[in-house]
């Protein structure tokens, strides 16, 4: 049998996006096969078409899913019918979300929020444990002031949310007009882009929007701060704890996650949908940027 998926044979703009028939894939042992109800398009994916990780002759596209089980492998503790959200391994998968089907290790899905569609759920797996891995890796005590750059952005806005249920202090660095939304999810403080950063004693920084040297400068001496994006992170100083997020899917921590969204902890921004089969003008709208949430394929 075969199925549809978003490739890229050649590394390059939007264009280079390709809508291939494909052999479905079958779970293996510890596996599932996900019928894909929606993928969100995040930036990793333009850095994938790109070229950034490298890969195959021909290499598949998104990061995260929500859908139905649709096959078991064996040794599996789950229903077919089961609505899920998980997590791929982006780089290390041969195929991606982008697709009809995806199969991931069981380990990587978990339970879908209730309360949400199939397109809000799938902007949660890579973005909301981006953020909780991520201030996992800071190691922050409540009451600790936390830098939040990009903070309006997914991950940004996800670090927020979770960092203020943490206790910590929360000052978000953002575009103007997103002071409302940001506040309104726990942020103390939010500074608008065009404000000038500089020494301000913080304990971290979470660089969500890769402003380097930019945002490191805030830290106090001895304080940490964690990038997103391997090969931007800014050179060590005053004894600045330097680390880099390499997300890993987790199925145990992506249900949490998917508890506190029917809490309404998280919040999973939208800006718009595409089918599938329109993969290549969505990843256009996602170069033209200033969006307020992820954009999302449907097949």
């Amino acid at each position: 049998m075969f199925m549809r998926a978003a490739t890229v044979s050649r590394f390059g703009g939007p264009e280079a996006v390709e809508i291939t028939e494909v052999s479905m894939p079958a779970p293996g042992p510890g596996q599932v096969r996900i019928k894909v109800g929606a993928a969100a398009l995040n930036p990793v994916d333009a850095a994938m078409r790109a070229g950034v990780f490298g890969g195959g002759e021909r290499i598949g596209l998104g990061w995260d899913v929500a859908g139905t089980i649709e096959a078991l492998g064996t040794g599996v503790d789950r229903k077919v019918g089961d609505r899920v959200i998980g997590l791929a391994a982006g780089h290390r998968e041969p195929l991606g979300t982008h697709a009809d089907y995806v199969v991931l290790d069981a380990e990587a899905v978990a339970p879908a929020p209730t309360s949400l569609d199939d397109v809000h759920a799938a902007v949660l797996p890579l973005n909301s444990l981006s953020a909780a891995q991520a201030l996992d890796m800071m190691a922050l005590r409540a009451g600790q002031h936390l830098l939040v750059t990009g903070a309006a952005g997914a991950v940004g806005g996800h670090a927020v949310e979770l960092a203020h249920r943490h206790g910590l202090k929360v000052t978000a660095f953002a575009s103007a007009g997103d002071e409302p939304f940001l506040l309104s999810r726990g942020a103390d403080r939010v500074l608008t882009r065009g404000a000038t950063l500089e020494a301000a004693g913080f304990d971290g920084v979470l660089d969500a929007a890769g402003l380097g040297h930019g945002a490191i400068v805030t830290v106090r001496d001895g304080g940490s701060y964690l990038g997103l994006w391997p090969g931007r992170e800014p050179e060590a100083e005053r004894g600045v704890r330097v680390e880099v997020l390499d997300v890993r899917a987790d199925g145990v921590q992506l249900a949490e996650l998917s508890r506190l969204a029917d809490r309404g902890v998280l919040v999973a921004r939208v800006s718009g949908t595409y089918p599938l089969e329109r993969a290549a003008a969505a990843h256009v709208k996602l170069a033209e940027g200033g969006l307020r949430g992820r954009i999302v394929l449907i097949p």
